[in-house]
């Protein structure tokens, strides 16, 4: 391992710290500033007085100046609870952590998927310039990004599941079938296709111009010259030089999967943080929307210091600073 690294992750996790700050700040101010609130849902209920509605804002500390309420959930997150939740008094960690699992399943799924197959359409787009599997391909990634996700995911309902009855609308398994890995499997086909549908058109693009950058190489002109077959070519020389690029936009797609899985995960019911994310910004529920902020501030800044580490450990010629 490079002597740098370890300096270059403590230099990176110092310059993090006032960036999750910042983030909290402005989060916690955006959502206390939206119209309504948790105790919106009181105020519909014609039983419940005044007086009742007071007595749970002060339960709920709501009475405070928002500075106030900013430090109580910053201690909270401290100490590890990272606070409670307005209805039913949970501890936000565990509501998040029940959800991970689905989630993680998911964007596991999907971002595998994404990468076997675009860098496949990549490669291939590079080794085969300006053929017509170029052009569909290009097309096609085109097309892909230019639908929203919602789109996609409704049409994939419409067609495999309504008409077709091919597969399940959504959810994660059928009633009484739950821990069955091919109901789970049949479950994860479509929303994991619909959240890699993107993302292949991404990294497919990604994948092609490193290709073409990495083909164009003095060294494998030298390859080439020297008698080395095509597929020798391909995945001895430039794939794995190709591949470096590559692993660093892991890192800049991860807030791009978060929010393809919140949008996949309501449209096809599907148990994870995005589908939280939503009920709890339906409800109101500020302490488990912070909680998802900054785990998801978390994550990125992970992955993308994860992204950066890998780079320079199989790319030498990187400097980190």
């Amino acid at each position: 391992m490079r002597a740098d690294i370890g300096i270059y992750i403590l230099w990176r996790i110092a310059h993090s710290i006032p960036l999750i700050i910042g983030v909290s700040i402005i989060g916690f101010a955006i959502m206390h500033l939206a119209p309504g609130g948790p105790l919106a849902v009181y105020t519909l209920n014609p039983t419940i007085t005044v007086t009742d509605i007071e007595r749970i804002r002060v339960a709920l500390g709501l009475d405070q100046p928002i500075h106030i309420q900013y430090l109580t959930w910053a201690k909270a997150m401290l100490t590890g609870t990272w606070g409670f939740t307005f209805f039913g008094g949970r501890p936000v960690l565990e509501v998040i952590l029940e959800r991970l699992p689905a989630t993680l399943i998911l964007m596991g799924s999907a971002m595998s998927l994404a990468i076997i197959i675009g860098t496949l359409i990549g490669m291939l787009g590079a080794v085969r310039r300006n053929s017509i599997f170029d052009y569909l391909a290009t097309t096609g990634a085109m097309f892909a990004l230019s639908f929203p996700t919602f789109w996609f995911g409704l049409m994939a309902i419409y067609l495999f599941a309504i008409e077709l009855r091919w597969l399940p609308s959504g959810g994660m398994y059928e009633l009484g079938e739950e821990g069955n890995p091919l109901d789970l499997l049949r479950h994860l086909v479509l929303p994991v296709t619909v959240l890699a549908l993107v993302l292949v058109a991404t990294w497919s693009r990604y994948a092609r111009s490193s290709f073409l950058d990495v083909i164009q190489q003095d060294f494998i002109r030298t390859a080439r010259a020297k008698g080395a077959s095509s597929g020798r070519i391909l995945f001895r020389h430039a794939f794995p030089n190709a591949l470096i690029p590559l692993v660093a936009l892991l890192g800049v797609q991860l807030p791009t999967l978060f929010s393809g899985a919140l949008v996949t995960e309501t449209v096809f019911s599907w148990p994870g943080m995005g589908r939280l994310f939503v009920d709890a910004l339906n409800m109101k529920e500020y302490p488990i929307l912070m909680g998802m902020i900054m785990f998801t501030a978390f994550f990125v800044i992970i992955g993308n210091l994860l992204a950066d580490i890998v780079v320079a450990l199989i790319d030498p010629r990187v400097k980190l600073g």
